[in-house]
């Protein structure tokens, strides 16, 4: 269909097609092979270059996405000699009023991780100056524009995306013609960066990126989008109409473009999403819940009310020939469902648990709950948690890392004014420096420790509201988080130490962790990885054999019906418990730095998401409980 296809990406993603698509995209499993084979496409195009004697103009991305991309071609340069002295690059974009050296600009982001290890001459790295003066601004943009242009245009463009649809920095509205310029950044995309800058108000409002038309006019483009977080947009620009609302979707007029996409970025494509509309499918049961939930919800109807007529006219006759009459199955996913739902999720004692999501013996458990932050716990399950101690079970809670950097100075200059007020006088010089360290926004290691303190009195003070004892309390600090700034390093072996010596002196019966890979800033997938391999060291003892793992979603999303194995019902006086022991983590509220795209409050999230939990299986012909915190199991 498209030119110039890496052969790479056939053979080792999955490439399928249907008419709903209008652009060439290929998926994997996971962002890191799928980045080798982009890193080996580039590098295959350099070295034809070099046996031309010609240059390789490339067009460089910044953002998490081409990360292992580069990660990747200097691995190429340092252990198979890969050389980049026939490379010239221009970066697509960088803020406006921002000095190179800033930690987060784009030039300071392309040296720390591509430039410093390679040997691409320095003359030929170019990136938009972020300190023009503003009565030089249009002149530069045009010498951009025309020094691209006299190398002979972009050989290759690598490209991210924004959850806007920008590519580069154009935003929603940008013209299909428009080149280099200076532009004006969309809300959503400053909320975006607001966990690089530590709060959404240092972001800059302004940036110069390279136009739609510039990127356009590339030989190849090669865009590059993972995880769930950019499902939606994905979905929008494949298989959109071309609109200016989505930038992203005039790269439908490219002939030579790609998507490489994981599979969650990859979710909500209808090859993926309702799988049933465009190919003959395998009715595994996973994906027959799906589509009966899916079914449910677009004739407005319960489950048991669905008749054959649905099933064949919306792309399900094929369900029908291999499970019988609608009846049938619609018996089977009601009691299905119906079997999610419990008020005992460490099992109840002296009852059949034949069809409960968890077994009955022993009577009382120990729970051990991973929060990635100090506050995931008691946003994400703080009812069952409740639920749990209330009904003799013995809980801990472990709290991954310190969360320090959520902690804005605002919150902080209020703790330590607070506590310079009775200090005794031989500390007055302490408080004093941290007080001149804080109004002048210096990131100590001292300002670091007074954050890191507050979010564990809060945290203590959260979970006492729902009885769980002070000694019950874990505070990790890993150390892949502390590492003083908002870039954090890679999970070490000291994380995972850390993680399973815990697990190995409380011998859980029961682990919960956080399943939200949605989580912006990224902690949550390495405090989840320090798990499953902490889970895989241990696996072979015995009490690990006895053990269940749920994973709850974090304050960004909830799992989706057909993916919940139980779902525990809250009353309208636990959720108000919950609320309360939320309102303990005070510096999480009202100013807090890393809100995302989402404006509510923490505990508005959580209650609206446990809420529409509820009203869904209402909606599925199920009673019409108040909330529900939904959990799925893990199986190792």
């Amino acid at each position: 269909m498209k030119k110039n296809i890496n052969i790479n990406f056939q053979k080792a993603g999955k490439f399928e097609e249907t008419r709903f698509e209008k652009i060439h995209n290929i998926t994997f499993e996971n962002s890191i092979l799928a980045s080798k084979l982009v890193a080996k496409e580039i590098a295959e195009l350099i070295r034809a270059k070099q046996k031309e004697n010609k240059t390789c103009i490339l067009g460089l991305a910044t953002g998490s996405s081409p990360i292992l991309v580069y990660a990747e071609l200097v691995r190429l340069h340092q252990e198979e000699k890969l050389s980049f002295q026939n490379v010239i690059s221009f970066n697509l974009d960088e803020y406006y009023n921002m000095p190179k050296k800033h930690i987060q600009s784009y030039h300071y982001f392309m040296h720390l991780h591509l430039f410093q290890f390679i040997d691409i001459k320095p003359e030929n790295i170019h990136i938009p100056d972020g300190m023009v003066s503003k009565e030089n601004l249009r002149n530069y943009c045009l010498d951009y524009e025309q020094k691209i242009e006299s190398f002979g245009g972009l050989d290759y463009q690598l490209l991210g995306i924004g959850r806007t649809g920008h590519i580069g920095f154009n935003e929603p509205g940008s013209h299909f013609n428009s080149m280099t310029r200076s532009i004006t950044l969309d809300f959503l995309t400053r909320s975006d960066a607001a966990s690089d800058f530590f709060g959404i108000d240092a972001v800059p409002k302004r940036a110069v990126t390279m136009g739609i038309g510039s990127v356009l006019k590339s030989k190849r483009i090669v865009l590059l989008a993972w995880g769930n977080k950019k499902a939606s947009i994905i979905e929008k620009t494949i298989e959109g109409d071309i609109s200016s609302d989505v930038p992203a979707t005039y790269l439908q007029k490219h002939g030579n473009t790609t998507f490489i996409l994981d599979n969650e970025a990859a979710s909500l494509l209808t090859r993926n999403k309702t799988p049933w509309l465009v190919k003959s499918c395998e009715w595994t049961p996973e994906l027959i819940r799906k589509s009966v939930v899916w079914l449910s919800n677009l004739m407005n109807k319960s489950i048991l009310k669905l008749t054959d007529n649905d099933y064949n006219t919306h792309g399900m006759s094929s369900l029908l020939a291999q499970s019988g009459t609608a009846y049938d199955i619609n018996i089977d996913m009601f009691n299905h469902f119906q079997h999610t739902i419990t008020g005992w999720p460490g099992g109840k004692p002296n009852a059949d648990d034949t069809y409960r999501p968890e077994r009955e013996f022993p009577h009382k458990k120990r729970a051990l709950v991973f929060s990635p932050h100090p506050d995931d716990d008691v946003i994400s399950m703080g009812g069952t948690i409740d639920r749990l101690i209330s009904q003799g079970h013995e809980v801990h809670i472990a709290y991954q890392t310190s969360g320090s950097t959520a902690v804005s100075n605002i919150d902080a200059l209020k703790f330590i004014e607070v506590a310079t007020s009775f200090c005794p006088s031989k500390e007055e010089s302490y408080y004093s420096t941290l007080l001149t360290d804080i109004n002048k926004a210096n990131a100590t290691e001292a300002i670091w420790n007074l954050k890191k303190t507050i979010r564990q009195k809060e945290a203590l003070a959260a979970v006492r509201h729902l009885n769980v004892p002070d000694e019950n309390v874990y505070f990790l600090n890993l150390p892949f988080y502390e590492t003083g700034s908002t870039k954090k390093a890679p999970l070490g072996d000291e994380d995972i130490v850390l993680v399973r010596d815990l697990i190995d002196r409380i011998k859980p019966h029961q682990i919960y962790a956080a399943g939200d890979l949605a989580d912006p800033h990224g902690t949550h997938k390495v405090c989840l990885d320090s798990i499953y391999q902490s889970i895989e060291i241990l696996k072979s003892k015995d009490y690990m054999k006895e053990c269940r793992v749920w994973l709850y979603r974090g304050a960004w999303q909830e799992w989706d019906i057909d993916e919940i194995d139980m779902a525990v019902p809250m009353s309208p006086d636990q959720v108000l418990k919950k609320r309360n022991s939320i309102f303990h983590h005070q510096t999480q509220k009202d100013l807090v730095v890393f809100r995302g795209n989402d404006i509510r409050e923490f505990w508005v999230r959580a209650e609206d998401r446990n809420k529409e939990t509820a009203q869904t299986y209402h909606k599925l012909g199920f009673a019409d409980y108040e909330a529900f915190e939904a959990f799925k199991r893990y199986h190792f």
